[in-house]
């Protein structure tokens, strides 16, 4: 009877993939402090805590989710209504700088339309425009102030004396002088820059200017109904003693020479000093820093501004929109002087009535 078979027991050693998963294990339990096998029989409740911790670190993470979840919709809607409110604030920033821009760019296109011609060529800087305009008002008040009185005094006489023709050539005398002082004056500031570039102080019969004088004149009536609402606007102060210009009594009196003087002084020395000054020295030099258009503005302001006289300021203003208007488009100093001696005529025969 035969034996018991025996059975050869083969060896089958553990798969390459397990033994590496015992060593990875191993080493991470001796770093851990604790020494696991893999077939040992507590390693189920050891996979079980850790799927536990797992868990519980997947409960934990998804706490913290839901925590900061439902703080983020209000944070978010904050932050969306910000950038509305900043865009929107953005909007109409943009909006009204392109309406400025397109009001001044109309400006701008409405000026080239009427001053078709190039712009000057202003060499000097504004230090030279605000020392000319300085000089120049400084004289004006010296000469009539101090210089001529002063002459007068030396030769014994005063004005107060004098007769109505005395008066009036007394006053031809001093608005002559008064008048060369400023011209020496733009002459001395503006020699280093000598020769001047083309179009500075020129003086022409010829060309179309004649039109743009009398399209001026047609203005006239508005001139003088605005001198009605500055008076209005300013009355004259009560307190105040009215007095009568030398002019006024000499037409009252209706003595023809001194009526011939001061009309000259009126209609031609004045509007020859004031025409070079203004609209021949300080319209063209502002273009340097600003357009065409604003020049002749801040150039009838200044002009209006130079008579000392709030009760007129507002025909004045006009008036010298008017003149530099037609000056502009002529670059002609005849034009402007021409129109501004009809207007101080047109006054003047208006004081004779």
């Amino acid at each position: 009877m035969p034996g018991p078979s025996c059975c050869p027991v083969l060896y089958h050693p553990p798969p390459l993939g397990l033994s590496r998963t015992r060593i990875r294990i191993r080493r991470l339990t001796h770093h851990l402090g604790t020494s696991v096998s893999l077939l040992h029989p507590r390693l189920p409740p050891l996979v079980g805590s850790s799927s536990k911790s797992s868990k519980h670190r997947w409960r934990f993470s998804c706490f913290q989710e839901e925590e900061s979840s439902s703080y983020a919709p209000e944070n978010e809607l904050v932050n969306v209504e910000e950038s509305k409110s900043t865009e929107l604030e953005r909007y109409k920033l943009g909006g009204r700088n392109h309406k400025i821009k397109e009001w001044f760019s109309n400006l701008q296109e409405i000026s080239n339309t009427i001053f078709n011609s190039k712009p000057w060529m202003v060499p000097w800087s504004g230090s030279t425009i605000i020392q000319v305009m300085l000089l120049w008002i400084a004289s004006f008040w010296f000469v009539g102030s101090w210089i001529i009185p002063f002459l007068a005094h030396v030769m014994g006489f005063r004005k107060e004396t004098l007769t109505y023709r005395g008066q009036a050539l007394y006053s031809l005398l001093t608005d002559v002088a008064e008048g060369l002082a400023g011209i020496a004056i733009l002459h001395r500031c503006l020699a280093r820059f000598h020769p001047l570039p083309t179009g500075w102080f020129q003086f022409s019969l010829h060309g179309k200017w004649q039109i743009d004088v009398g399209l001026g004149c047609l203005m006239f009536p508005l001139v003088n109904h605005l001198s009605q609402v500055n008076l209005n606007l300013v009355p004259a102060l009560p307190s105040s003693p009215v007095s009568v210009s030398s002019v006024q009594l000499s037409i009252l009196a209706r003595d023809p020479v001194a009526m011939a003087l001061y009309a000259i002084v009126v209609s031609v020395c004045a509007p020859i000093w004031e025409e070079v000054i203004f609209r021949g020295f300080l319209l063209p030099s502002l273009t340097k820093y600003m357009p065409l258009w604003c020049s002749i503005l801040v150039t009838s302001l200044a002009f209006a501004m130079a008579h000392f006289n709030m009760q007129r300021l507002l025909p004045l203003i006009f008036l010298g929109l008017v003149m530099g208007t037609v000056f502009a488009r002529s670059r002609n100093l005849f034009s402007s002087m021409l129109l501004h001696s009809l207007w101080n005529a047109f006054v003047f025969l208006d004081l004779m009535k």
